[in-house]
C-alpha cells in the first residue's frame, strides 16, 4: 500500500487489487448486494484505493480497514442513491383532494390523539412533544432537559404505550 500511496507503483496495486477485490466483492454480497452490483462496487471500491492512496495513514488503520471502510461507504451511498425517487416517478400537479370520508376520519383521528396527549402526565406529554412535534432526537431532550437519557427514553415509550392503548 505504501508503494501505491508513496510511488504510484501499478505492481504493487495490481497486488492489492488481486488480493482485496474478490474480498470486497464477497463483503459487499454478504450484506445483501447483489452479484453484478457487488461487482461494479468492488471495482469501483479499488479505484478510489488508487486515487486515493496517499490518504491512507498505516498510523490509524490497516490497510484491510480501510480498504473495507471505503467499501462499506460506498454501499451507504449506493443503497441512498436507490432509494431516491428518479424525477419521472415524482407526481407532478396538484394533489387530488383527499375525499370527505377520508377527511372527517383523519380529522377525527387528529382530535383523538391530541385528548390522549392531554390526558399524558406532563413530564411524558412533554418529552412525546419535543420529540415528535419539536423534531428533536432523544440526546437533544436529555441536553435540553438536564434529564438522564435513560429517563427520556423510558418516558417516551411509557408515552407511546398508553397513546396506543388509548387509541386502538
Amino acid at each position: 500500500m505504501l508503494r501505491v500511496a508513496q510511488q504510484a507503483d501499478r505492481q504493487a496495486f495490481a497486488q492489492l487489487f488481486a488480493h482485496y477485490a474478490p474480498r470486497v466483492k464477497a463483503f459487499l454480497m454478504k450484506s445483501g448486494t447483489v452479484p453484478a452490483l457487488a461487482e461494479d462496487c468492488a471495482q469501483d471500491v479499488m479505484a478510489t484505493v488508487w486515487r486515493k492512496a496517499g490518504q491512507f495513514d498505516p498510523s490509524r488503520a490497516s490497510v484491510a480497514t480501510w480498504i473495507f471502510t471505503i467499501a462499506r461507504n460506498r454501499r451507504i451511498d449506493v443503497l441512498r442513491r436507490d432509494r431516491r425517487p428518479e424525477p419521472e416517478d415524482l407526481p407532478w400537479g396538484p394533489e387530488p383532494e383527499p375525499d370527505q370520508l377520508d377527511a372527517l376520519a383523519l380529522q377525527r383521528d387528529t382530535e383523538r390523539l391530541g385528548q390522549a396527549l392531554a390526558e399524558l402526565p406532563d413530564e411524558q406529554r412533554v418529552l412525546i412533544e419535543r420529540a415528535y412535534f419539536g423534531d428533536l432526537s432523544h440526546s437533544e431532550i436529555a441536553t435540553a432537559t438536564g434529564l438522564p437519557l435513560g429517563t427520556i427514553k423510558s418516558r417516551i415509550r411509557l408515552a407511546l404505550e398508553k397513546l396506543r392503548q388509548k387509541l386502538t
